[in-house]
């Protein structure tokens, strides 16, 4: 179900997805929403760092509220960051492509290479799959499924973790 038309070479963002992408950089609005939205990753501290149509970083801290036993950061909270730096991409496609269209993860895996104890930020790169997606689901007006790389690293380039998270997005009907 992943065949995909090729990405488009410029994406420019409409005026108001700009807005979106502006208020998820901000701090303050962006922990808002966390907070009304996403209770749990508002607890773990998650952070936007960069955002643009082709790259998002989340930053995910080491500390008590996202730590396991084992003093390295909790498998669920990492997963939790990989899937927000792919899933902001998908909301400011969405919010570019003026439809009314609905988003599901339908599928996560993920790996651990080195224990996470430090800041560890979520990259993923892959913006131009996932407006490529949109675009094939709007085009065709059925659901379509593309699977997103997310790798978290410490300050100091150490991969600890590399997710794929696989995103469902279809018309809404109504």
């Amino acid at each position: 179900m992943e065949t995909l038309t090729k990405p488009k070479q410029s994406i420019v963002l409409n005026a108001k997805a700009e807005k979106q992408r502006k208020q998820f950089l901000n701090y303050f609005l962006f922990n808002l929403f966390l907070l009304i939205k996403l209770p749990a990753a508002f607890f773990c501290g998650l952070n936007i760092k960069k955002l643009d149509v082709d790259n998002c970083e989340v930053t995910l801290p080491y500390g008590w509220r996202s730590q396991n036993p084992f003093q390295s950061i909790y498998f669920a909270a990492q997963a939790m960051a990989a899937e927000m730096s792919t899933g902001v991409l998908a909301l400011l496609a969405i919010e570019n492509c003026n439809a009314n269209m609905g988003m599901l993860v339908v599928k996560v895996e993920g790996g651990f290479s080195k224990k996470a104890d430090k800041l560890t930020t979520f990259t993923c790169t892959e913006g131009a799959k996932i407006f490529a997606a949109i675009d094939q689901a709007i085009a065709t007006k059925e659901k379509v499924s593309v699977t997103i790389e997310s790798v978290g690293t410490m300050p100091d380039g150490t991969e600890v973790s590399r997710f794929l998270i696989t995103w469902s997005f279809k018309i809404k009907k109504g």
